[in-house]
């Protein structure tokens, strides 16, 4: 028996995409600093390094926006999911909220004696 489960790969998939943010961030403040760090060195070879990762690094920064921002609509889209599903099943919803918190407070109140 097979199990899809499509928004466990949409939750993988944002996953990814907030690590990705993450390591352009990390890059991206990596070449500023290496940027201000060779500031000095007026060689051609310098400048031209420099003018090559001044460009990678506004390429970056716009990857970053972009990611940034459909991860923003992704999770605005996935909440008005969650709030149609919660309201087209509330009573279910509120059914299994009550099982969770009473499961929780059974394990952890049994944690204490």
């Amino acid at each position: 028996m097979e199990t899809h489960f499509a928004n466990l790969e949409q939750a993988h998939r944002s996953i990814a995409r907030e690590r990705v943010l993450a390591d352009l961030r990390a890059l991206a403040h990596d070449s500023e600093s290496l940027l201000k760090a060779t500031a000095s060195d007026m060689g051609d070879k310098a400048q031209e390094a420099r003018s090559r990762l001044a460009a990678a690094l506004d390429r970056a920064r716009a990857t970053c926006d972009e990611l940034q921002t459909q991860t923003v609509a992704t999770a605005k889209a996935a909440a008005v999911r969650t709030d149609r599903v919660i309201r087209r099943y509330s009573y279910a919803s509120v059914g299994v909220a009550f099982g969770v918190g009473l499961l929780l407070g059974l394990v952890l109140g049994r944690g204490r004696s």
